[in-house]
């Protein structure tokens, strides 16, 4: 589904503040995945999703979207950015319509889709974002902040993007409030198929959710693989300065007390699951 050969991206090229973001990324993202991207500030993972969809050109290396160069002579960046959509951090400060319905509806709209499916679009989005009917002729204005972030991130999905990238969704909201968001868009991922990739500082929500985790570091990939992978590697993500979630943390300090305990564990669901699996292990060595 995305495909990355080579990719670079220099800032200010040619001056003194020149600076390279992102550094010969290879990468390979398979159709319907739901990828957790990480990093500490100036990783690169910004630079690297703007590329995805056009937003940024790279310095060097190829963008591929279904095969297809994005940035071949061929190809309209209009026509890849409807299917790959982006929501930026704090989104809501991107609404700029008179209802929610008609912010809901402009992405639908410019694609060129008839009042029938924008209106079905826009009523099914808004249901599953958890936004109620009687909200849509209202101004997005008189809304909660959650509120307006969910108004936002449907005005993308309601363009059935077959990737949504979204970064930072949660950014200044209460826990009750990402909660919400998150398990929306995992709904959203459930129901539609469609391949996700969500940028967090947060390895808590990027453990739960995700299937694959993207790690990056100084610009470069780190690592690319699935939750119980990446999180074996718990010392070395933090001697990148990254935060592994507290429940591996504990794990990874058992196993340095010599207790023979897996140190893979990521999520409390899988930290009981062990620790009973443990706990059966050592029973029958007593029994024996």
């Amino acid at each position: 589904m995305i495909k990355t050969e080579g990719l670079t991206y220099t800032y200010s090229q040619g001056t003194p503040f020149e600076k390279t973001a992102v550094k010969n990324v290879d990468l390979q993202i398979e159709e319907g995945a739901f990828v957790g991207v990480i990093g500490h500030t100036g990783s690169g993972k910004s630079t690297l999703i703007q590329h995805l969809n056009g937003l940024i050109k790279p310095t060097s290396g190829k963008v591929y979207i279904d095969g297809q160069d994005i940035h071949d002579k061929s190809v309209k960046l209009r026509d890849v950015r409807f299917k790959v959509g982006l929501v930026f951090q704090y989104p809501e400060y991107q609404i700029f319509e008179e209802t929610v319905y008609k912010d809901i509806a402009f992405g639908p709209k410019n694609m060129g889709l008839d009042e029938a499916e924008t209106d079905k679009r826009v009523r099914e989005t808004a249901a599953l974002v958890g936004l109620d009917e009687t909200l849509l002729e209202k101004s997005p204005f008189e809304l909660s902040g959650g509120q307006k972030r969910r108004v936002a991130i449907a005005g993308v999905m309601a363009m059935r993007p077959k990737v949504l990238i979204l970064d930072e969704p949660t950014a200044g909201l209460d826990p009750k409030g990402r909660e919400m968001i998150l398990g929306q868009i995992k709904e959203y991922h459930e129901k539609t198929h469609s391949t996700i990739l969500l940028v967090s500082h947060s390895m808590e929500d990027v453990a739960r959710f995700a299937e694959m985790i993207l790690v990056m570091n100084k610009g470069e990939v780190f690592c690319y693989d699935t939750p119980p992978n990446v999180f074996t590697r718990a010392d070395e993500i933090a001697e990148i300065g990254l935060s592994v979630p507290q429940v591996t943390k504990v794990f990874s300090l058992l196993r340095q007390k010599g207790i023979d305990i897996r140190g893979d564990v990521y999520t409390v669901e899988f930290a009981l699951k062990t620790i009973k699996e443990y706990i059966a292990r050592k029973d029958g060595k007593n029994n024996a």
